[in-house]
């Protein structure tokens, strides 16, 4: 099939105005958010049901173009761009964006993939329901794309990431087959649980059309507090002490450096800093039931020890919105520099810190580090220096991975691989997990047109 024949068999399965050819239109989706990574495309197609999806990858199939799932670009790792020198085509969801059902007495929702997280996460609340997955791109990424690198965010310590959020999906295979697997089951014990497959994929096995996700119910009542701590390891002890005074009502515990907070002030000047001079800060949420008063109370009791040396408790809504406004423009205040995405045990974050500050102060002597995220489950994303350091990035990459594997950690928490790691995890893994991984991407994509480049 010539590629004008393709083309033409796109355009009347999708309308001619949802294939995109031109070096213009195609530029936005060939490009990733950070502008790092810029591939070429031989066109965008913007299917707008599953059935169109299928037939697309039929036609792609049958002409040996390759296939590069995209949600919202919102990626951190050039997952979501063509890359190499493969005949591609990026299939944009942003159409599939239809929230098909949601069922409030089985606390189940269910989506399809160019759904953006902020639009489910109200429709959630609209049926007085909770959707807990939420991060910094929550307004423009989509849920396909989350589910696609497992997503974590703020709530993974009460809730778990993306995966723990999905019950069933729907996915097109390479070869344009569905598997209907939109089940809203807690319990099915009948073989392999394939979403797992799809899910932390990358797209790499095929393209999830649709999910059914978990629903919570609304917490209706929540309390913050930004709370300065001596260093990590008072950090951790913290955390540790919040648990058993607060249990489950925890749902957030975020760490930020002082290089973060001095970004941020920086890069939006009309935002305040709550604790001047901290070195050190924790950004705190509790949600539960009942009334705001009480879990105030709570969280009060549990701030009366050593650990926290000093706290700003907010005193309504838009206090709470003010200190998460801080931690929500981190990505852009220090947008360009070498960006890591990592995990050790929780009891193991002050002592990675340590190392790899240590580290890249002797290899770059007054470099600055930006080290915040998700300390409540131990990934951090620590990001090092400013523009000037890209060039150097493989170097520093491996200074701080080298940190990262004597501690037992992973290079990659919740960014996923992409282009950006797809090498370097060779190194990280043992043979075997890599052997076992390309018998899955053979078994399910043998002919290798399922967004080529990225993971493996």
């Amino acid at each position: 099939m010539t590629e004008n024949n393709l083309l033409g068999a796109l355009a009347a399965v999708v309308g001619a105005k949802n294939v995109l050819a031109g070096e213009h239109d195609t530029s936005p989706y060939v490009t990733d958010w950070r502008r790092q990574y810029h591939g070429t495309a031989v066109c965008v197609v913007r299917p707008a049901s599953t059935a169109e999806v299928a037939a697309v990858m039929r036609l792609c199939a049958e002409a040996a173009i390759a296939i590069v799932p995209q949600g919202g670009n919102t990626g951190l790792c050039g997952g979501s761009v063509p890359a190499g020198t493969q005949e591609q085509a990026v299939l944009s969801l942003s159409r599939l964006n239809r929230i098909r059902e949601l069922d409030a007495l089985n606390d189940t929702i269910t989506v399809e993939a160019g759904c953006v997280l902020a639009e489910v996460q109200r429709a959630a609340s609209d049926a007085d329901r909770f959707f807990a997955l939420s991060l910094a791109a929550e307004g423009s990424c989509q849920i396909g794309g989350n589910l696609s690198t497992n997503a974590g965010g703020v709530n993974v310590l009460r809730y778990g990431n993306a995966r723990d959020q999905v019950l069933g999906l729907e996915a097109v295979l390479p070869d344009g087959r569905i598997w209907h697997g939109l089940r809203g089951l807690r319990k099915d014990n009948t073989g392999y649980d394939l979403k797992q497959l799809f899910i932390g994929a990358e797209g790499t096995l095929g393209v999830i059309t649709a999910a059914v996700l978990k629903l919570h119910p609304k917490p209706t009542a929540s309390a913050t507090a930004w709370i300065q701590v001596a260093d990590p390891k008072g950090a951790v002890e913290l955390l540790s002490h919040l648990r058993n005074a607060c249990g489950d009502r925890l749902t957030a515990f975020e760490l930020l450096s002082r290089t973060c907070v001095d970004a941020v002030l920086a890069h939006r000047p009309a935002i305040r800093d709550p604790i001047p001079g901290s070195a050190w800060s924790v950004l705190v949420e509790l949600g539960d039931s009942g009334s705001s008063a009480a879990l105030h109370e709570k969280l009060a009791q549990a701030l009366d020890t050593g650990f926290a040396l000093n706290a700003v408790v907010a005193k309504s809504a838009a206090e709470s919105k003010a200190l998460w406004n801080i931690r929500e423009n981190l990505p852009e205040a220090q947008f360009s520099n070498v960006k890591h995405d990592i995990s050790v045990a929780v009891s193991k974050v002050p002592e990675f810190i340590e190392r790899a500050g240590a580290a890249l102060a002797t290899a770059y002597p007054g470099v600055p580090v930006y080290c915040f995220g998700h300390a409540g489950d131990g990934n951090l994303h620590y990001n090092v220096g400013d523009a000037a350091l890209l060039a150097r990035s493989e170097e520093v990459n491996r200074m701080v991975y080298a940190e990262v594997a004597a501690l037992g950690g992973s290079i990659s928490a919740e960014h996923g691989l992409g282009q950006l790691k797809r090498d370097e995890i060779a190194r990280h893994k043992a043979p075997l997990e890599l052997e076992l991984m390309r018998a899955v991407k053979k078994a399910l994509d043998p002919r290798g047109l399922m967004n080529p480049g990225k993971l493996l």
